[in-house]
């Protein structure tokens, strides 16, 4: 996910409260004592936890020169670049060198810019305001629209009980929405869009905060394009909530369930691709269809169209690898 520091240099405590129950990534500050009476929160200051100079280095582009320097820094370590006359080409030229660049904004329109130049974006901003509500919606454009996922349809080809054994129920710190779950797989190549339980039924209360995830051995799409087995799901960890439009926001997981429960077998095909999930045989469990809406795994039948994601090559400790790995 993209990266939210907010400047408050000079000492601005209105600004500091705000980063902080923004969920801000960090702030810079002249000293990180004020800070931490505050609250929690990564501090980059000479006595705080990121050091400049060391761990960040602070840079301006005025000119092609201090362009190369930037250009060089950004290979070896997070920089963040302050562009006075707000070009947009030294930041397309660094995010095309570097993947640790955070640029210095204004504006909710500057924020915007740098996190899509090249389509891939800053790894973050660095927010310089005196307004509080800046903070927030900047803050908020970060957590709901910097995160893109490319979503396939698929069409369902098979669905079969798969017996008994342990599932697994993610319950988040945050509300979702209709339309919003996790993406979940048998494989590392192929996941499920799986609906939150958002819904009502006649059978239990909706529980917002939860996706009833599938078996102790799936996969689960996690930040950072990152993947993660149910099983190691543990409270205080960050997952993804994934929208039918493909966008995604940041969940920190508040509990996790796991429960002895009758399962199916979800099998579909994509693009000459075949990929699976288990999930719990049950009313209340509800995946994507191409249109937002929720359809329940004891509805679906082959020919039925939903949504998921494809992805190449295999996994190693959550990360994607190039090599051959087969999965079935």
């Amino acid at each position: 996910m993209k990266e939210l520091f907010v400047d408050i240099r000079p000492w601005n405590k209105e600004i500091a409260i705000a980063a902080l129950e923004s969920g801000a990534s960090g702030v810079v500050a002249d000293s990180a004592g004020p800070v931490r009476e505050l609250g929690r929160i990564p501090v980059v200051a000479p006595d705080g936890d990121l050091v400049p100079g060391k761990d960040i280095r602070e840079l301006t582009i005025r000119n092609t020169e201090d362009q190369a320097e930037a250009m060089e820094a950004a290979k070896s370590g997070r920089i963040i670049v302050h562009t006075p006359d707000w070009t947009i080409i030294p930041l397309e030229n660094l995010v095309a060198c570097g993947e640790q660049v955070i640029a210095a904004v204004h504006s909710f329109e500057e924020a915007e810019l740098a996190l899509t130049v090249l389509e891939k974006g800053v790894s973050g901003v660095m927010l310089v305001t005196d307004d509080p509500d800046l903070v927030r919606s900047v803050a908020k454009l970060l957590q709901t629209g910097s995160c893109r996922y490319q979503l396939h349809e698929l069409t369902v080809t098979r669905v079969r009980p798969a017996g008994m054994g342990e599932r697994v129920c993610v319950d988040t710190c945050s509300l979702m929405t209709g339309g919003e779950g996790m993406l979940v797989g048998n494989t590392s190549s192929g996941f499920f869009l799986v609906h939150a339980e958002t819904l009502q039924n006649p059978y239990v209360a909706p529980r917002p905060f939860r996706v009833n995830a599938g078996g102790v051995h799936a996969y689960l799409q996690v930040t950072d394009m990152k993947t993660a087995y149910l099983a190691d799901l543990k409270s205080g960890d960050l997952v993804s909530i994934v929208h039918a439009d493909g966008t995604c926001r940041e969940a920190t997981v508040g509990r996790v369930k796991i429960e002895h429960r009758p399962l199916l077998l979800i099998e579909a095909e994509c693009e000459g691709k075949f990929l699976s999930v288990i999930l719990q045989n049950a009313e209340t469990i509800r995946l994507v269809r191409p249109d937002g809406s929720a359809v329940s795994v004891t509805s679906l039948a082959p020919g039925d169209r939903i949504l998921g994601k494809l992805e190449a090559g295999g996994r190693h400790f959550g990360m994607a690898i190039e090599e051959q790995i087969i999965e079935k």
